[in-house]
């Protein structure tokens, strides 16, 4: 198992920090102050292809691999961006590419390739159900050569900023089924339409962060029986094939978040100055920053692992958990030693430092808690009893 860089993914990232030059960090604070969608950072990215990543060649595609995918989200976050506001179409796409059948992927994957199409957004989430998926209450009931759908979804990312949306919710009532997994079916919703017919309301919410959320409310929205993903009823286990993926990905963000807090503490630490000496000469200032710095990298070699294992079409539910949940930290413990190394100046807007301080903090708790992950890890990997 080599975990060495190839040229060919040395290539790739080279190509993302060109790429993200032209959008340094004057550009992402302007997004950040007026809650803007960085339109023109995203066309960029799927213009150059980007974005289309883990689509296969014969779409359209790059036909790249899981690891290259994430070595892309990373570099994007080490150079002061954020990939959220397009990673959704990497990871939501798979649930397509796996379930969808033949018809599905050719009328949607060339289109969503070239960025005719944007699917970014995926309607899992509830109001009282939170991460305990199976107890959803949206539901969807056939008629016809159709189904019917009402309910309620909250902290949907992006929502108003794609064409198409991945839908979770309920074929079957959960008092009538044995495995609460099942009677669950995965839906591809037009959004454009949905919502200029009056079936989706889309609601923003205020975040801490600038990452395009919202609340939907369905009423009657009218789904063809056509755009029903794999098998009604099997929605979950459909979904849950994706989040490995998503684990692995949303690692690689955490992973050029930290390496982008210990770069920029370390360069004031060495340049600011104070009682004649630069600060990062102080053991107590340079020792949080190395520390932060050398998890990160072994958080680094985890995901690494996570990917390599899911390229090859191996077991990698432990490995892209870990990842996950060891990048997530490792970011946050950076992310603090570079408040702390740069002080005052910390809480200025103008040195970014706090921005990037609020959007790494969401991976500790989202696309899912690292309590969740440890739930699963002393469970599944090391045998104890379901503590939840």
């Amino acid at each position: 198992m080599d975990f060495s860089i190839s040229d060919h993914q040395q290539s790739i990232r080279a190509a993302v920090r060109d790429l993200c030059r032209a959008f340094p960090d004057a550009y992402w604070r302007e997004t950040d102050t007026n809650r803007r969608y960085p339109t023109e950072f995203v066309r960029a990215l799927t213009d150059a292809g980007w974005l289309a990543a883990l689509i296969p060649e014969e779409y359209g595609g790059s036909g790249l691999g899981l690891g290259d995918a994430s070595a892309i989200l990373e570099e994007i976050n080490r150079s002061g961006g954020q990939s959220a506001p397009a990673h959704a179409q990497m990871y939501v796409m798979g649930t397509l590419l796996r379930h969808g059948n033949d018809a599905q992927k050719q009328a949607y994957l060339p289109q969503i390739a070239s960025g005719e199409l944007r699917l970014q957004a995926f309607g899992v989430t509830e109001p009282d159900a939170g991460s305990e998926t199976t107890r959803i209450k949206t539901f969807a009931r056939k008629d016809g050569d159709r189904y019917v759908v009402d309910g309620q979804k909250v902290f949907i990312s992006r929502a108003e900023h794609t064409d198409l949306m991945l839908l979770l919710a309920r074929t079957t009532p959960y008092e009538e089924v044995t495995d609460k997994t099942r009677g669950l079916s995965v839906f591809l919703v037009d959004l454009r339409e949905a919502v200029a017919n009056g079936q989706v309301q889309i609601t923003p919410l205020d975040m801490m962060i600038n990452h395009h959320t919202t609340q939907l409310f369905i009423n009657e929205l009218e789904v063809p029986a056509e755009n029903l993903i794999g098998t009604e009823g099997e929605g979950f286990r459909h979904i849950i094939d994706g989040w490995n993926a998503e684990r692995i990905l949303i690692a690689s963000q955490s992973v050029g978040d930290g390496l982008w807090f210990t770069e920029r503490a370390g360069k004031y630490a060495t340049e600011r100055v104070v009682f004649d000496r630069p600060i990062g000469a102080n053991q107590g200032v340079q020792f949080p920053i190395a520390q932060a710095y050398a998890r990160v990298r072994a958080a680094a070699l985890m995901r690494d692992k996570a990917a390599w294992l899911f390229d090859n079409g191996k077991s990698c539910g432990e490995e892209a958990n870990t990842a996950k949940l060891l990048a997530s930290q490792a970011a946050w413990e950076a992310a603090n030693a570079c408040m702390d190394t740069h002080g005052g100046y910390g809480f200025a807007r103008d040195f970014d430092v706090e921005r990037k301080f609020r959007e790494t903090r969401l991976y500790m708790t989202a696309p899912i808690s690292n309590n969740m992950v440890l739930n699963f890890l002393g469970q599944n990997v090391l045998g104890m009893p379901r503590s939840y």
